[in-house]
């Protein structure tokens, strides 16, 4: 059952034992500090009184009594500051000193005031009921030792014990507390701290996963995709057109070897394989555009303003919107010619990619249709925003990865005249990849 007073006792440090924080190593360098000043103190007026009674009462028969019981308390109390002990050791050693505090001041009045260190002590190995109570026992053997050894009454006499009595404890009940309400507060910092670490790490992780089902999509899966086409072209052609076959066969291990060169890229540093070897993002685009001009469909490639050497990340970006773009060009629009358009200015680069396809269906009543060229069930008005369960990322990842960098896209598209995608992204501070 929890004591109503445990809230006034400052938790113990990480490690301390079950004894408290009084145990042998677990106090710290102000509790031993404190410990060694309230001893001082008490040896300090306990000589003090002593030295007075020796002046004033030298001839007098209490004196072996008032030595000897001087003697006891110095040693008791310096050896409880030498060796602290346990909670349960220190209360029985403040037992031992206030009962034969208690006999040389009903000897000895002058005596008294070696209470204030008592006090102190009371205050921390005692629960604050009962040290409340030893106090106010303390305080008032006090105030009676003061009366005795004035000549008359003085009101200071009397009221100046309790105050002082009154401030001490005050001042330690307030000071525990607060200290127990800034403990609280630290531990629920390391704690808030530790939790918003994991869940950094949880989220970095989570967007690391997402990047890297992008590259892939964007990289392995689509010339997987393009090579399972031409497999099934050269497989149809094998009997009736066996050169054109071969050439699709060609074409197939062409991209194989691009996609090994991509997944050897991907496993090293992720960035893509037509911008490992220092080239430029024109370049690339212009080796992309070349490589995808096969079966029908002729893509070009044209670069406008100033050859600015992009940042990687947007570089990496462009390329892969361009290579998404072109493979859902191939698969689903049925064009014949498509165009890659760069356009560098000074804050901003972006890319066009144009096809002469079938572009997107009117929306049917009471739905839209998907972008990729699917009715979209669920009446999504934003299908760029949901990507398709069967295909993999397709354009809500282009648009995912553009807004890491601060980035845009936009298509313009209507039935039967083809339809043009556009990815910007912003040559600022602002276009640095969200952490």
């Amino acid at each position: 059952m929890r004591h109503p007073d445990d809230d006034l006792q400052p938790p113990p440090s990480p490690g301390a034992p079950a004894s408290g924080a009084f145990a042998p190593g677990a106090q710290t360098r102000d509790d031993r500090w404190l410990s060694a000043l309230l001893t001082t103190a008490f040896v300090v007026l306990l000589a003090g009184a002593l030295l007075r009674y020796v002046l004033k009462h030298g001839d007098s028969e209490r004196l072996p009594w008032i030595v000897g019981l001087s003697v006891v308390l110095a040693v008791v109390q310096v050896a409880g500051q030498a060796r602290p002990g346990s909670r349960r050791a220190g209360r029985v050693r403040l037992a031992v000193v206030v009962a034969c505090w208690v006999v040389i001041v009903l000897l000895a009045p002058s005596f008294a005031w070696c209470a204030v260190p008592l006090i102190h002590t009371a205050l921390r190995l005692l629960p604050t009921h009962s040290a409340v109570a030893l106090v106010t026992a303390l305080a008032t053997l006090v105030v009676l030792a003061e009366l005795r050894l004035a000549d008359g009454f003085d009101p200071n006499h009397l009221l100046l014990p309790p105050v002082v009595a009154a401030l001490a404890t005050g001042v330690f009940v307030y000071l525990t507390r607060e200290a127990a309400r800034r403990q609280h507060l630290i531990d629920d910092l390391v704690r808030t701290r530790r939790e918003l670490a994991a869940t950094e790490r949880r989220e970095g992780t989570l967007a690391e996963r997402q990047r890297l089902s992008r590259e892939i999509h964007d990289s392995l899966a689509q010339g997987l995709s393009s090579q399972n086409v031409l497999l099934q072209a050269a497989d149809r052609q094998w009997d009736t057109d066996p050169e054109a076959a071969r050439t699709h066969l060609r074409t197939a291990a062409s991209i194989a070897a691009h996609g090994l060169t991509e997944a050897r890229r991907l496993v090293h540093d992720l960035a893509p394989a037509d911008l490992a070897e220092g080239a430029g993002l024109a370049q690339a685009l212009a080796t992309l555009a070349a490589r995808e001009s096969r079966d029908g469909l002729t893509v070009r490639f044209h670069a406008e303003g100033p050859d600015t050497h992009l940042p990687d990340q947007a570089a990496s970006a462009l390329l892969r919107t361009a290579q998404g773009a072109l493979a859902n060009v191939r698969e689903h629009s049925g064009a014949r010619t498509a165009a890659l358009t760069l356009t560098c200015l000074d804050d901003t680069v972006a890319l066009d990619v144009a096809d002469d396809g079938r572009g997107f269906p009117t929306p049917e009543p009471g739905g839209t249709r998907d972008p990729l060229g699917g009715p979209d069930p669920l009446g999504d008005p934003d299908p760029l925003s949901r990507p398709d369960p069967l295909r993999g990322h397709g354009l809500p990842a282009i648009r995912a990865r553009l807004r890491q960098l601060g980035g845009t896209l936009a298509i313009e598209s209507a039935p039967g005249e083809g339809a043009v995608l556009t990815a910007t992204i912003p040559l600022t501070p602002a276009s640095e990849p969200a952490p």
